[in-house]
């Protein structure tokens, strides 16, 4: 999506209900587990209120190998893709010289986007998905399902991928910003009645965590606009245990001067965490014709470099960095 020539139309798919909806039959038939061991999985059924609710489509969420049956069902849409827009005249899928309609698929799970080069195809790669999709018992989801230019910008696995004055700008989406913000506020409100070190000791894994998946994004400001939000959270956690005291003598007890930061909230043991913290590092891309099982020694090297990468983010003062 980078390059010039790369396409500009996403097709943003999201499957309506899918472990809801799946179609058993379909599973029985097609997923390569016991037959009868799938089936009373499938059948088994859900209790509510001390009632037993039968399950005639969909699988249990939650259940043990619900996800692998997710997964499975909607393992060779990709193929379904390439038959319709790499195919040459003999049949056979070629993605090197077909591909004039720039089509690329994505998907985690039920989550999934198409890229193309004009809204035309992209209405016909909707068509392919829902043709796949039918036998299943799914659907796209009309409201939810979208066609949009790379200009515009989409959301996929907490990112906001768009594209500005010719450059890609990969940044944590608004929704995920949301969602570390209520995380943290919920903390702050079970935390009424907890010590400081507590507070720290509960919010530096939820901060780290999420600093930690977006770091490979263009997130350097999110994380300075984070680290505002919380300081202003912080502030009113700490104006609610001492209502009658005044913002000097708040600020002075809760924060305090840690090495060049004048106001770092922190104890003698544990210091918290800030958004800003966590080192920018740019995703190195990995060379798709390598296999496994094979190229052993290139995923030897790549396992190296992550456990260093990973122990300058854990040690700033490793003499790797």
């Amino acid at each position: 999506l980078s390059k010039k020539v790369s396409p500009e139309w996403i097709v943003e798919g999201d499957i309506k209900a899918c472990f809801d909806e799946i179609s058993h039959n379909w599973i029985l038939d097609n997923i390569p587990i016991d037959k009868r061991i799938l089936k009373e999985f499938l059948k088994a059924g859900y209790i509510e209120n001390y009632h037993l609710f039968p399950t005639e489509k969909g699988t249990p969420q939650g259940g043990p190998i619900s996800p692998i049956i997710g997964n499975m069902s909607l393992n060779g849409l990709e193929n379904a893709l390439a038959m319709r827009f790499y195919s040459r005249s003999d049949g056979t899928i070629d993605k090197s010289h077909q591909n004039r309609h720039k089509v690329n698929y994505v998907r985690f799970a039920d989550d999934l986007v198409v890229t193309t080069d004009s809204p035309e195809t992209a209405l016909e790669i909707v068509d392919v998905i829902q043709a796949f999709l039918d036998p299943r018992g799914l659907k796209l989801s009309e409201e939810k399902t979208l066609v949009t230019n790379i200009s515009e910008g989409f959301n996929f696995l907490g990112w906001n991928f768009r594209k500005y004055k010719g450059k890609l700008l990969p940044k944590p989406s608004k929704d995920s910003q949301k969602e570390i913000i209520k995380k943290i506020r919920d903390v702050l409100h079970k935390a009424k009645a907890w010590d400081q070190d507590r507070l720290i000791q509960t919010l530096n894994p939820i901060i780290r965590g999420w600093a930690q998946y977006h770091n490979h994004a263009v997130s350097s400001a999110i994380f300075n606009k984070l680290d505002e939000i919380v300081y202003n959270m912080l502030i009113s956690w700490a104006k609610r245990r001492h209502s009658n005291k005044g913002f000097t003598w708040i600020t002075t007890k809760y924060w305090h001067k840690s090495g060049k930061r004048k106001y770092v909230f922190c104890t003698e043991l544990h210091t918290l965490e800030r958004f800003s913290n966590a080192k920018i590092v740019r995703q190195r891309l990995a060379s798709l014709n390598k296999n496994p099982f094979i190229d052993k020694e290139y995923f030897e090297q790549w396992k190296f470099m992550e456990y260093h990468r990973k122990k300058r983010i854990t040690n700033p003062n490793s003499v790797l960095n």
